[in-house]
């Protein structure tokens, strides 16, 4: 059972350490089911991701047309897995037109994840925001 995005943030609010933070985080991709050797392959790696972080796409459609797209994903570093579990809570499921619409930026800095990041996860997990958005003009076009 993965946590919903309201869990996350009802979670970091109610930690105010950043120590049971991280613990929190790392906890959140322990939850995460474990991808098949399989997927994690090149087509779903990304990309600016100093861990190895992979993201398997599913897009569908609702009765109106519009792409709905989800996502499974995986990483090689306990603290990355738990920041790809917050990236799913945010974008899983949602149509693509959503997803383009989501303020990010303003999640992750209500969370405090900009400042208590390292650069290098800071860049990591603007790789998988970028990814998932590109997902989402893909899918939006191909629906056009």
């Amino acid at each position: 059972m993965t946590s919903t995005l309201d869990d996350i943030v009802e979670s970091f609010e109610f930690l105010d350490d950043w120590e049971d933070r991280y613990k929190y985080v790392i906890d959140l991709g322990r939850e995460l089911p474990e991808l098949p050797e399989g997927e994690k392959n090149e087509a779903n790696k990304v990309r600016g991701c100093v861990s190895q972080v992979w993201l398997v796409t599913e897009i569908s459609r609702r009765d109106d047309g519009q792409p709905v797209i989800a996502y499974r994903g995986d990483s090689d570093a306990l603290i990355v897995q738990g920041l790809v579990a917050i990236v799913l809570a945010l974008f899983s499921g949602k149509s693509a037109q959503e997803i383009l619409d989501t303020d990010v930026d303003g999640l992750f800095a209500k969370l405090g994840l900009q400042e208590h990041l390292t650069p290098q996860r800071s860049n990591g997990l603007k790789s998988m925001v970028a990814r998932i958005r590109a997902d989402a003009e893909a899918a939006l076009a191909a629906a056009a």
